[in-house]
C-alpha cells in the first residue's frame, strides 16, 4: 500500500496532519505521539510579535463540539523559532507553520521571518484574523482582500503558501477562486464556524467574548460539503479538516477531494486521534485492495 501524498511539491509518508491551535507546536503531545509517525504537524498560530489572546472563559462545550475564543495566543515568532523549530527538527515529519496577523504588514513580516526555517516545508496562513485597518473585518471573508493578502505573502515566500478558509461566507468558492488567483499553491479548509453559548444559570455569555469558533463533529457535514465544493472549483490542493474523528471521517474528506487531512478538535478528547486516524486509513486500504491512496483523492463526483 502506498499512503504517500504530493502536495504543492511537498511528498507527505500519509495524508494526516494536526489542525492548528490543536497540537501547539507538537512539544505538548510529544510524550503521547509518535510525530514520525504522522504525515505532518501544523503548529498553532504564530505571529511577529507575542499576542496575549482573549480574556477568560474562553472554552466552552456544546453538543457534538465545542467553542473556542483563544484569540490566537502566542509568544511570538523570535521564540518559536527558537524553542518549537528547534524541537521539530529531531523528528522525520513536514512541518507547515501556521501564520496569522492583525494586518498585511504583519503576515508579510512573519512570512519573510520564516523564509530562512530550512525546516519548514509550508506556510498555512490564517485569513480568519481581524484586519485592524478595516475595522476588525476578518481577512477572510472578502475575496478582493483574499487575493490581496496571497499575493503579498507569496511575494516573500520562501515556502509554497497555503490559505486557510473561512467558512463564514456566503459562497466559500469565491474566496478559493482568490486565494488561487492570488497565487497560493494550497488552500486548507474549513476553519471554525462562529457560534455563542449563553449560560442560563448565569445569565451571561459563555465565553468572555461573547461568540467563538465553533468545531468539533458537529461542524463535519459542513466541512465535507465545502471541500467538496472547492474542489470542483479550482485546480490547487485542499488540506481538508471539520470534525474528523476517525478514519472514516477522514476518509469522507478525501473522496470529497482533499489531498491532506486535519485532525483538530479530536485531540482534545483522545491525544491519541491522530495516529487511529493513520492506522484506520490503511485498514480501509487494506481490506478494498487499495494501492494507492491518492485514487481516493476526489473520486466522488
Amino acid at each position: 500500500m502506498n499512503t504517500k501524498i504530493n502536495f504543492a511539491g511537498i511528498e507527505f509518508k500519509n495524508p494526516v496532519v494536526t489542525a492548528s491551535g490543536t497540537f501547539g507546536s507538537g512539544i505538548e503531545y510529544g510524550e503521547f505521539v509518535d510525530l514520525n509517525l504522522l504525515g505532518g504537524v501544523v503548529t498553532k498560530g504564530v505571529a511577529i510579535t507575542p499576542w496575549t489572546g482573549n480574556p477568560t472563559p474562553r472554552v466552552a462545550e456544546t453538543y457534538g463540539g465545542m467553542l473556542n475564543a483563544i484569540g490566537l495566543q502566542n509568544p511570538g515568532l523570535d521564540t518559536f523559532l527558537k524553542r518549537d523549530i528547534p524541537f521539530l527538527e529531531r523528528f522525520d515529519i513536514n512541518v507547515i507553520v501556521n501564520v496569522c496577523g492583525h494586518s498585511e504588514e504583519e503576515y508579510v513580516a512573519a512570512v519573510s521571518g520564516l523564509a530562512g526555517a530550512k525546516n519548514v516545508k509550508m506556510l498555512e496562513i490564517n485569513i480568519s484574523c481581524p484586519n485592524v485597518k478595516e475595522g476588525g473585518i476578518a481577512f477572510g471573508t472578502d475575496p478582493q482582500m483574499v487575493e490581496k493578502i496571497t499575493s503579498a505573502v507569496k511575494k516573500v515566500a520562501a515556502q509554497p503558501i497555503i490559505m486557510k478558509l473561512s467558512p463564514n461566507v456566503t459562497d466559500i468558492t469565491e474566496t478559493a477562486k482568490a486565494a488561487e488567483a492570488g497565487g497560493a499553491d494550497g488552500i486548507s479548509l474549513i476553519n471554525t464556524l462562529t457560534g455563542m453559548k449563553i449560560d442560563i444559570n448565569r445569565r451571561t455569555f459563555a465565553l468572555a467574548n461573547k461568540t467563538g469558533g465553533l468545531s468539533g463533529p458537529a461542524v463535519k457535514p459542513v466541512a465535507v460539503r465545502m471541500v467538496y465544493q472547492c474542489a470542483n472549483t479550482v485546480k490547487i490542493p485542499i488540506i481538508g479538516m471539520g470534525g474528523i474523528s476517525n478514519a472514516e471521517d477522514a476518509l469522507e474528506f478525501i473522496m470529497a477531494g482533499a489531498s491532506l487531512v486535519a485532525v483538530g478538535t479530536a485531540n482534545f478528547h483522545d491525544p491519541m486521534a491522530t495516529l487511529k486516524v493513520v492506522k484506520g486509513i490503511e485498514e480501509f486500504m487494506e481490506e478494498k485492495k487499495i494501492e494507492n491512496l491518492s485514487e481516493l483523492v476526489g473520486c466522488v463526483k
